[in-house]
């Protein structure tokens, strides 16, 4: 995958500079390898290759980069998938779409869903920590509200809704413990698959008479 395209995009009304994301992203990538507590503002600087002075420079400290990043990737995550939604489309096409959303997601910003996985419940900051569930509230509300319009359609059976979001959820948050980029399919393909699968059934067809 190409540097590029996994920079992590996190909030600033702003819009952050190439430095910042380069720190956002390297530091990700430390706190989801090594813990929040075996990364070091030391170890950030290195990897970004610029000096702890030009690091504090941007930062005031470690917390608030890893603030920026397990914030800003809730919040983006949601943003990202609600963006890829076609209004238009069919309910089963759009709760397709938010699947291959998420799974885009995660296939550009791995590192950062991986530190931002690992920290979501131990986060000592109850504001942002509220803030973060705000978001994944919205996210999970969201794939909650296609699966109703689907069943209205009648393109699903009437199934209990929460427990069919938690199907397709959890089918999407574990491929961190073993998705590797670099063999087998890829995160987008994963998921097309998880969907013919939910949609159509693991069954075989009856053979024909």
């Amino acid at each position: 995958m190409a540097r590029a395209a996994t920079k992590i995009s996190v909030v600033d009304q702003t819009g952050p500079s190439e430095r910042i994301l380069q720190i956002l992203t390297e530091s990700a990538r430390l706190f989801a390898t090594n813990g929040y507590d075996g990364t070091s503002m030391r170890d950030i600087a290195a990897a970004c290759g610029i000096s702890k002075s030009l690091l504090y420079h941007h930062f005031a400290d470690k917390d608030e980069i890893f603030a920026r990043i397990a914030l800003g990737s809730t919040r983006e995550l949601c943003e990202f998938v609600t963006a890829r939604i076609p209004e238009d489309a069919a309910p089963a096409a759009r709760i397709r779409a938010f699947m291959i959303g998420t799974a885009e997601y995660f296939h550009r910003y791995r590192w950062a869903w991986l530190a931002s996985t690992s920290s979501f419940w131990s986060d000592p900051e109850a504001r942002r920590q509220k803030e973060r569930m705000m978001w994944r509230d919205r996210y999970e509300g969201l794939l909650r509200t296609l699966l109703m319009e689907a069943i209205e359609a009648g393109e699903m059976r009437p199934v209990d809704v929460s427990h069919a979001g938690r199907l397709i959820l959890s089918s999407l948050n574990w491929m961190h413990r073993w998705y590797k980029p670099e063999k087998g399919l890829t995160a987008v393909q994963i998921a097309e698959t998880y969907f013919d699968m939910i949609f159509n059934g693991l069954k075989a067809e009856p053979p024909a008479p």
